[in-house]
Order: C-alpha cells, then sequence, then structure tokens
C-alpha cells in the first residue's frame, strides 16, 4: 500500500512539473504571460495611433513579440515615421522597436 502511495505521488508531482514546462517560454516561443502581455502592448499602440489625428489616415500595422513591437506599412514623411515611433515608445512595456514603415 505504501509502495503504491508513493507511485502514485510521484506521477503527481511528475504531471505537474510537465505542466509548468509547457507554460514556460524558450526563445522561439513565449509564455501565456508573455503572450497576454504583448497582446495588451498592440492593442494600445494600435488604439494610441488610431486616435492620432495625423496617423489615424494611415494603415501602419503592428505586431508585439516578447516586448518587441514591430510596425509596418506605408506613410507619406519622414515626420509620420518619427511620430508612430514616439508613440509607440511612450506605451509600457515597450522593449525595443522593429521599425518597418516605408515612406511614399
Amino acid at each position: 500500500m505504501k509502495k503504491r502511495n508513493i507511485v502514485i505521488h510521484c506521477l503527481v508531482i511528475l504531471m505537474m512539473i510537465a505542466t509548468f514546462a509547457a507554460c514556460a517560454s524558450t526563445p522561439t516561443r513565449e509564455s501565456t504571460g508573455e503572450y497576454i502581455d504583448d497582446s495588451v502592448i498592440t492593442t494600445k499602440v494600435k488604439s494610441l495611433l488610431a486616435t492620432d489625428d495625423f496617423l489615424k489616415s494611415f494603415q501602419i500595422s503592428v505586431e508585439t513579440y516578447q516586448g518587441t513591437v514591430q510596425l509596418s506599412g506605408f506613410v507619406n514623411s519622414q515626420k509620420a515615421v518619427d511620430k508612430a515611433v514616439e508613440i509607440v515608445r511612450s506605451v509600457k512595456g515597450v522593449k525595443s522597436i522593429k521599425n518597418n514603415l516605408i515612406v511614399k
């Protein structure tokens, strides 16, 4: 009976370890918490870009991965690029910016 209880406890511990390891991040995959954080950052940046009178007419795509925000799309001037980068920098949680905006 004691042997059986020990085996059951070991199995439960192994299942718990496997569960926690599945939620951890790797260099190529985000953890659940990082994914949620990135979604919040993306939403904030998109919202700020949409409410800015100068930038709302441009279609700027925003993607976030592990705190790095990537901007892509077409704008009419370097001033628009600079303004978009300034807005992204103002958002809490942004670690770096990949600026792929193209001036037409």
